[in-house]
């Protein structure tokens, strides 16, 4: 396939930065070849030796963060200073699979007597990674340090508006003295994804993006019998019962709704809110979203910045708009600035009701949308009224019926009582339904890509 040109564009001025050429065809297989060859020698090195690899990766991001910032918001728009938290959390991931992947990976004796069964987990070789632009460190990272520290290779295949980040990414674990091939970033475009998932020397893949490309992608990993793992879109609910914290769960959902400019697959985005509080939420959530600092994601002040592309900006307001003329209220935003860039206002949408975008569809940005419901149980059927199940909230002040509530009644992979749902290094994340298949992190992420391998020994 020729390679293909497109340009990269700085979402707050709407300046082109630079000129992108995606790889030929035989500058893929050049690519997979030493993935392949990389393999045989990587597979083979001591948890010790790679270790030591990723912490120094660890170190290089912290020496790195404020450039590694700076190129986040030149290329998608994230705000320097959550984008510095993004540097901070990749460092976690690193030294935490650094630190554990031995352990987690360790033989486990199954049948001890005459015969003896260990478990092992062995690598299996070549992953490919198609990551987003959301965060495109930390997207990366989260699969990099699990998938390198268990002895396979990497391939990734980045958004096409962040390449300087991907190829940052490459450079860090070039600098941390991994072997040539065992990290690559693939100058690819969407189309090209196809070409490498057939390749028999590619073992498994991964992606996090929308469900229409996981499912395009699951396909083709389906039908070369090679293992997935999808994280894909959401539409979390987050519910606020007539005994919550409104304070709390006002300015948690806030916080939730607008980091990354509301650009985050687990991102609260339907705010389900008992009738007895809808009115107290509501005005707390209005004069909060009213009092965010918009602007240049370069300046520390800055605390939501433009959308990633103007498509993206585009898209969402056709839903607001769709979602009005269905009978939403417009609270606040929901008009496109005069400024150039990307920029959408902070955005609250109330009266929100099925057969809305704002109710079925996933608004990937700015926007809240308030729904009213009468009880807890009503609460219940909204939140999982949805073909997504990514990540649930549920705020109420008796944090042992919350726990139940989010162990037994929420459909979501992951689900928090009094706080942001978040993903931690630790703690294994995924989604069900049209949100995905698999985990990533903790220590079930590590066993995703390796063969479960039983050994058997028999009697004498």
């Amino acid at each position: 396939m020729a390679s293909k040109k497109s340009a990269l564009i700085n979402p707050t001025n709407g300046n082109v930065i630079e000129d992108i050429k995606s790889w030929s065809s035989e500058q893929i297989d050049a690519s997979i070849r030493l993935a392949d060859s990389a393999f045989d020698e990587w597979s083979c090195v001591s948890f010790q030796s790679r270790s030591e690899r990723m912490i120094l990766a660890a170190d290089l991001l912290a020496e790195r963060c404020e450039e590694l910032a700076v190129m986040m918001a030149e290329e998608m728009g994230k705000p320097v200073t959550q984008g510095r938290a993004e540097v901070q959390k990749c460092i976690f991931v690193c030294r935490y699979y650094a630190e554990n992947a031995e352990a987690q990976l360790a033989d486990e004796l199954l049948i001890d007597g005459d015969q003896r069964s260990w478990l092992c987990y062995r690598p299996l070789g070549a992953v490919l990674a198609v990551m987003p632009w959301n965060f495109p460190l930390w997207q990366v990272f989260r699969f990099a340090a699990p998938t390198l520290m268990a002895g396979n290779v990497a391939l990734l295949k980045h958004a096409s508006n962040v390449p300087r980040c991907a190829q940052a990414i490459d450079d860090i674990f070039c600098d941390a003295r991994f072997p040539r091939g065992v990290f690559q970033s693939m100058l690819i475009s969407s189309d090209q994804v196809a070409e490498v998932i057939a390749d028999e020397r590619v073992k498994a893949v991964t992606l996090t993006g929308s469900t229409p490309a996981g499912r395009n992608v699951a396909a083709l990993a389906g039908n070369h019998l090679k293992k997935s793992v999808l994280e894909l879109g959401g539409s979390d609910p987050f519910i606020v019962l007539a005994d919550a914290d409104v304070e709390l769960a006002a300015q948690t959902a806030v916080n939730s709704r607008l980091i990354n400019c509301g650009q985050s697959c687990i991102a609260a985005k339907r705010f389900i809110v008992v009738e007895s509080v809808v009115a107290e939420f509501t005005a707390l959530v209005v004069g909060l979203m009213t009092r965010q600092q918009v602007g240049d994601p370069l300046d520390d002040a800055t605390e939501v910045g433009p959308m990633a592309r103007v498509d993206l900006r585009d898209e969402l307001h056709d839903q607001v708009k769709r979602s009005v003329e269905a009978g939403a209220e417009l609270l606040i935003g929901g008009e496109i600035p005069d400024d150039p860039g990307a920029f959408y206002p902070p955005t609250v949408l109330t009266s929100v009701r099925s057969g809305m975008p704002a109710y079925d569809e996933e608004l990937f940005g700015p926007v809240a949308s308030i729904i009213a419901v009468t009880d807890e149980k009503h609460a219940i059927q909204v939140a999982n009224d949805t073909p997504f199940g990514l990540g649930a909230t549920v705020f109420t002040r008796n944090a042992t019926r919350g726990q139940m509530l989010a162990r037994d009644q929420l459909d979501a992979g992951t689900c928090v009582v009094n706080a942001m749902v978040a993903s931690n290094p630790m703690l294994p994340f995924g989604g069900i339904k049209q949100s995905g298949y698999g985990r990533e992190l903790g220590p079930l992420g590590i066993k995703e890509f390796v063969n479960a391998k039983t050994v058997t020994v028999g009697a004498k």
